[in-house]
């Protein structure tokens, strides 16, 4: 067993306490009261003295944490976690398998990939028509260059770097600058206000802040925060002078010709049980949350995650993937930087406006092996392809109908051998698919971070593009389960990567409990938040996820709903919403985002959205409708084309449409407390800018009841009956 990084002990384990005998613990307990009070003798009462809390760590227990079979409600060992950004943590080894690969710190994982594939490229990006390259060799040697220049403009071991931008070389050379100078890395939204930068930066104690532009510049309140030492503008000219503002350029050369000795001896001293990155949680309430991840968090994922979805080496074949999301979420983190390190793939960087129509360009260009994408890209996508399709010719559409059947079937069939018309639709549909949204080389899409509908799972199953559906969270350093080819179910969210575990606590009848982790991935816990820490790890160091949750027969996870989120009516009746929000959104398809109500009421309510068009430079929802929503509205005999002619049950033809589409999914409820018996459409689509969705697209459920209160509580005026003339409760 090994202790916290340090050298192999004799084979001791705590289940052999009766074979090694009593005395060699009391022994062990001896000398450490011993040096506890020789320290009190050098330091003095009231002084820091990190003797005893590192002979905890070290001497307590070993550096593998055995995994608990029982939640039980003991006292949490506080080895298992720590909110002290310079603490340490036992790390979560197994005997064998997965759990039981040597930790290894960030550097030295990069080092291992330089050895490998040194000369393979490692990172891509445009430069107006032009596509411009650097390998792993250069990649690493940039990296060791802005660590050598984070330590002469004053970084401080564990403070931490903020970075503020769009996804580019820079921001991943900063990054892993950062943890390589003994810092966290701290990515930050940029969507984020400036009052919510200078809370990050405050909470992180961020000696730098790298900044994308002159924009993100301006968030920036350098006289208040305190431990403020220099800025990085990596992108265009800076506007105004500022003291210790630096071009990216003039950044780099500060440690161009630095000795390479003082950044050395702080890599020598980093252990894979110490803290190297901050992501902060995008809290639907309160301040934003620190998760603290270690080294080992990082480098043992990447290695899970690229294993078990048998991603290839560079070696045998590169792995190549399109950068876009928000790379202050883990999931963009661990899937562009860590796994793509780990097995020497090429990271190609998107433009800014990605996620406003150009990300295609660029998947056409760079064809792709791998695409993860949030379930709202995906959804665009689907409704891009279905607003082209409705305008191709009679021809066209039915042979893409037809061909769609096909691929479906044949997927959810999973036959042994694939049938000729398949290979026919292949020829005559999918491969063209595929070529337009870049994707004719992908063999592995992803989608996680927010739930996604069973009708957009199906659209592109249809196309013979199976989305594999990934689950977990910021505290579990990104995924905990993933489907797979070979392990796939729809709407499941897959299985266990090897090495992690699971349990359903607290389970109903029918299995559905909260879902709590297990394992290497398991975060060290919230910065400075020791309270929240312990809300978050049990007794037994489970994580408790916050997501209900049950297992098939086969051992497919299939998420159920946020606690949080969970609707108790009046009557007591539990009600998960994201089910019927998502029934009502396949049944009416203008619509865009849905909103269960019904907390603590008598009946349910829904507020509706319908689709839109997005402003190309603000991402704001425009009053337009969709195309695809034009298209359907015609069909439904309406001549509307903008959201305010339909919003309030202004169209009576679309009214009437949506109210049979909720009386469709009302017939399928398992009870009458289900049945949603009043909605409202809203003037306005959902949005980032908006408020009423996160950074990846999660609904942010208590903005949207502030926002919209007055709505809400309109619809429980009537205490009599829930009907209306213009919103009829439907029959039974």
């Amino acid at each position: 067993m090994r202790l916290l990084g340090s050298p192999v002990w004799p084979s001791l384990v705590l289940s052999g306490v009766g074979q090694i005998g009593v005395s060699y613990w009391a022994w062990c307990v001896c000398v450490c009261l011993f040096v506890c009070l020789l320290a009190e003798t050098f330091w003095g009462p009231g002084q820091d003295n990190p003797l005893p809390l590192a002979l905890h760590q070290h001497c307590s227990s070993p550096l593998s944490a055995q995994r608990p079979d029982s939640l039980s409600l003991a006292m949490a060992e506080p080895e298992r976690w720590t909110s002290r950004g310079d603490g340490e943590v036992n790390l979560r080894m197994g005997e064998s398998g997965f759990a039981s690969e040597p930790p290894v710190t960030v550097d030295q994982m990069f080092k291992t990939a330089v050895e490998r594939f040194g000369s393979y490229t490692a990172l891509g990006w445009k430069e107006g028509e032009q596509m411009k390259t650097m390998n792993y060799q250069e990649y690493y040697q940039a990296c060791r260059t802005a660590a050598k220049s984070f330590l002469k403009l004053g970084l401080e071991r564990y403070h931490g770097v903020g970075i503020l931008g769009f996804n580019s070389a820079e921001w991943f050379i900063s990054d892993i600058a950062a943890i390589m100078a003994g810092g966290f890395a701290v990515g930050i939204y940029t969507t984020n206000s400036p009052e919510a930068c200078q809370y990050l930066a405050e909470n992180c104690k961020a000696n730098i802040i790298v900044v994308e532009n002159h924009k993100q510049l301006q968030k920036i309140l350098q006289d208040k925060l305190p431990h403020m030492k220099a800025i990085i503008q990596y992108k265009d000219a800076l506007k105004e002078k500022r003291p210790n503002l630096y071009t990216w350029a003039e950044f780099m050369e500060l440690g161009r010709d630095e000795s390479n000795t003082q950044l050395d001896d702080i890599i020598a001293t980093q252990k894979p049980n110490q803290c190297c990155t901050l992501i902060y949680t995008s809290g639907t309430t309160g301040q934003p949350k620190g998760v603290m991840l270690s080294h080992d968090n990082l480098t043992w994922t990447a290695f899970a995650v690229g294993r078990h979805v048998q991603l290839t080496e560079a070696t045998k074949s590169q792995e190549m993937v399109v950068s876009y999301l928000p790379l202050s979420h883990i999931a963009a983190q661990m899937v562009d930087i860590w796994v793509t390190m780990k097995v020497g793939g090429a990271t190609y960087f998107a433009q800014p406006d990605a996620l406003k129509g150009s990300l295609v360009n660029t998947m056409r260009e760079v064809r792709p092996t791998a695409f993860m994408g949030v379930p709202r890209v995906w959804e665009k996508m689907q409704e891009k392809m279905k607003s082209v399709g409705a305008k191709s010719s009679t021809v066209r559409r039915k042979v893409a109908v037809w061909a769609k059947g096909v691929g479906l079937k044949t997927n959810l069939s999973k036959m042994n051998q694939t049938p000729v018309n398949y290979r026919l639709a292949k020829k005559l549909v999918f491969r063209k698919v595929r070529k337009a949204l870049g994707l004719d080389r992908c063999t592995k899409c992803y989608t996680g971070a927010a739930p996604i509908t069973k009708d957009t799972l199906e659209f592109f199953l249809s196309l013979d593009i199976p989305v594999y559906e990934l689950y977990g969270m910021s505290e579990s350093t990104g995924p905990h389960t993933i489907s797979l080819p070979n392990a796939f179910r729809l709407t499941s969210v897959g299985k266990l990567i090897p090495g992690c575990e699971t349990k359903i606590h607290s389970p109903d009848q029918e299995g559905n409990g909260e879902i709590c982790f297990w394992g290497r991935h398991v975060f060290m816990g919230y910065l400075n938040q020791a309270d929240k820490t312990e809300d978050a790890l049990d007794a037994e160091g489970w994580l408790h996820s916050g997501d209900l949750g049950k297992h098939d027969d086969n051992g497919f996870l299939f998420v159920t709903g946020r606690i949080k989120e969970l609707i108790i009516t009046a009557g007591g009746e539990n009600i998960p919403p994201v089910p019927i929000e998502d029934a009502v959104k396949e049944a009416v398809s203008l619509v865009s985002n849905a909103m269960l109500i019904g907390d603590k009421r008598k009946f349910l309510a829904m507020l509706l959205t319908i689709k839109c068009q997005v402003n190309g430079d603000t991402g704001a929802p425009e009053d337009e409708l969709t195309p695809e929503a034009v298209e359907l509205c015609r069909k439904l005999g309406s001549n509307a084309t903008r959201v305010s002619e339909i919003a309030g049950g202004r169209d009576r033809v679309i009214h009437a449409a949506i109210q049979e589409g909720i009386n469709r999914v009302n017939e399928n409820a398992t009870s009458n407390a289900q049945r949603i018996q009043k909605w409202i459409i809203l003037d306005q689509d959902f949005s980032i800018t908006g408020g009423e969705l996160g950074p990846t697209m999660k609904l942010k459920r208590p903005v949207v009841m502030k926002m919209y209160k007055e709505q809400v509580e309109h619809f429980y005026k009537e205490v009599v009956t829930p009907s209306t003339p213009d919103n009829s409760l439907p029959p039974k």
